[in-house]
């Protein structure tokens, strides 16, 4: 009899061990549940949504997911504070330079390991080139947003006044060919700015700068040829050219005065401007057109041919899990998930089907008010947007365009170099506070670059550009050899 009872006493223990053990609460539900930060603003049915993820997360991958909202203006301070405390969280939304630091730092998961099985299906479906741009020394560190991948700027005119006066935009195919158009619209349109523009105006030069940042570090490779060699592209004849037509282009009044320090945002709302330079997605026309309510339309002529593959351009939004994450395997699942069904992914950006869009007969979605006004998603940040529904006024072959552009886009030979500068911090800060210096006034051809320049070079030097150069181009060599092997 006490055997008896000694056997039942140890089955019971054993039952409450496996249940505590198991992935499964008695109500069916995971005990796992990610946690994962995105930025935007916070939405009002954001709880409602997300009630409907985590039925279909459950179903799917047996666990849940608790998002969390920041606004854009605390995202980054916000992420900072969580990643120096060691915060205990699972996936968080990074872009560009702020993903290569924290990555550098070890504050994301190298997912690697988990992309063949768990990650596998989104592994195929998203573009390779893109998953160059998250690697860094062989290291996986995140999922990226699957959408262009090259980079384009274009020069967009004011259609209206380019029929007016009989241009032919297609012919312009250097900086310098802009000047006769500047000139017609300076001489007969009065209340029009020919070129568009404030502080952050940049020419396009033929350079992938390697150091992310606001004014560009002079750190450079070409961009079409693989030369091998960082440069500073400040000082380049194809940039000095472009320099001086565009401070010909400021002593003839083509731009505004204070460019260098302007703040005007150029809205497209206001008629006010002639050109200004953009960069370009398939049907970019139609998303710039409706911005002008109506009052005019525009033209776009590419400024470079070819779209380029830069870490810039595959960067833009990406979801990386954290190195203090507790369910790195589940979270990778749920990105692949996420990035490869088309339910989740629709459902997660639009909202509920009935109450934040409908869908038409055929296939295509319009907004209903709850989504405007309830539930507003950075679609950019989510994910794959090839598995988007496509909005009734978009055009039918919308991702097949996209999918063109980036089968013509080529890959630029500084992708997937990240720069290490811990052995020159103090050096690359003296840089950046000189470029911030010089660059605007250079950039937005408000000073002559041969009286300019000179001075710009000695502070660069001063700073330590030597020292810098050199520690760069030693880790792009080494960069170029591991490509080679």
């Amino acid at each position: 009899m006490k055997k008896l009872f000694l056997v039942m006493v140890l089955s019971a223990i054993m039952l409450v061990m496996a249940a505590c053990g198991s992935d499964k609460s008695a109500s069916g539900d995971s005990e796992v549940t990610l946690k994962w930060y995105m930025i935007g603003t916070p939405q009002k049915d954001h709880d409602k949504v997300m009630k409907e993820v985590n039925k279909y997360t459950q179903e799917k991958l047996g666990f849940g997911v608790d998002m969390t909202q920041i606004d854009w203006g605390d995202y980054g301070g916000r992420m900072q504070t969580m990643i120096n405390s060691g915060e205990n969280f699972d996936i968080a939304y990074t872009a560009a330079g702020e993903f290569v630091t924290y990555s550098q730092k070890g504050a994301f998961m190298d997912i690697s390991q988990y992309l063949d099985k768990e990650g596998k299906k989104m592994k195929v479906e998203l573009n390779e080139e893109l998953w160059k741009g998250v690697t860094m020394d062989g290291k996986v560190y995140g999922v990226p947003s699957n959408k262009e991948i090259g980079e384009q700027q274009v020069y967009v005119f004011n259609k209206d006044l380019v029929d007016k006066y009989k241009m032919d935009v297609s012919k312009v195919n250097s900086f310098a060919d802009l000047g006769p158009l500047l000139k017609t619209i300076k001489e007969n349109e009065p209340n029009i700015t020919p070129i568009g523009g404030n502080k952050d105006f940049k020419p396009v030069t033929p350079f992938d700068y390697l150091i992310d940042s606001a004014v560009p570090l002079p750190f450079a490779v070409d961009e079409y040829n693989d030369t091998g060699k960082v440069v500073n592209f400040y000082e380049q004849p194809e940039t000095i050219a472009i320099l001086k037509d565009l401070h010909g282009f400021y002593k003839d009044g083509y731009v505004s005065k204070d460019i260098a320090t302007s703040t005007d945002p150029w809205s497209y709302e206001k008629e006010n401007w002639f050109v200004r330079i953009e960069k370009y997605q398939p049907y970019a026309e139609s998303i710039w057109d409706k911005q002008t309510n109506g009052q005019y339309k525009v033209v776009t002529q590419p400024i470079m041919k070819t779209p380029i593959i830069k870490n810039s351009s595959v960067t833009g939004a990406i979801q990386a899990v954290s190195v203090t994450s507790k369910h790195p395997k589940e979270s990778v699942e749920f990105l692949n998930l996420l990035n490869t069904d088309s339910y989740l992914r629709n459902l997660v950006d639009k909202g509920i089907e009935g109450t934040h869009y409908k869908e038409l007969a055929d296939g295509s979605i319009e907004d209903l008010p709850a989504r405007v006004e309830n539930y507003s998603m950075p679609t950019y940040a989510l994910g794959n947007h090839f598995i988007l529904k496509r909005y009734s006024d978009e055009p039918k072959d919308k991702w097949e365009k996209f999918k063109e552009f980036n089968d013509e886009s080529k890959a630029s030979p500084g992708l997937g170099f990240y720069f290490d500068s811990k052995n020159v911090r103090t050096e690359i800060a003296a840089i950046t506070n000189v470029c911030n210096e010089f660059g605007p006034a250079l950039l937005t051809g408000t000073v002559d670059p041969d009286a300019y320049m000179p001075k710009f070079k000695k502070k660069l030097n001063d700073a330590g550009m030597k020292t810098v150069m050199t520690e760069m181009q030693k880790q792009y060599d080494a960069f170029k050899k591991d490509k080679k092997e």
